[in-house]
């Protein structure tokens, strides 16, 4: 069993960054796929970026692609997500999530077993 826990959510102006982390404990990532979801008030959640712990890839949602960067922190055991050039759009509760996830199903929430409780973002002026 693993368990997920996000952090680094926040309000933030338009324009600015801030960075979130999802810490494992109970077991490492080892083979799985590690993602970023996120879900706006009255929307679906959607797929964010994705990473693959032990053999490599990154995956990004188009509407995030050249402004975030997903990466991970071996020693830390946990998965980053830089996000640059925020704007109102990104407002979300972003969840961390990891499974047994392969490239054809990356951007799937059903390919992931183990969720986080979420850090919600605000964009906000």
């Amino acid at each position: 069993q693993i368990q997920l826990v996000e952090s680094g959510g926040g309000l933030v102006q338009p324009g600015g960054s801030l960075t979130l982390s999802c810490a494992a404990s109970g077991r490492t990532f080892g083979d799985f796929a590690v993602a970023w979801f996120r879900q706006a008030p009255g929307k679906d959640r959607e797929f964010v970026a994705s990473l693959r712990w032990s053999m490599g890839g990154t995956w990004y949602a188009d509407s995030v692609k050249g402004r975030y960067t997903i990466s991970k922190d071996r020693a830390a055991n946990r998965v980053l997500l830089r996000m640059n050039s925020l704007k109102a759009e990104d407002r979300a509760v972003y969840y961390c999530a990891t499974g047994r996830a392969i490239a054809s199903t990356i951007a799937s929430s059903k390919a992931y077993s183990y969720w986080g409780q979420g850090t919600q973002v605000t964009v906000s002026s």
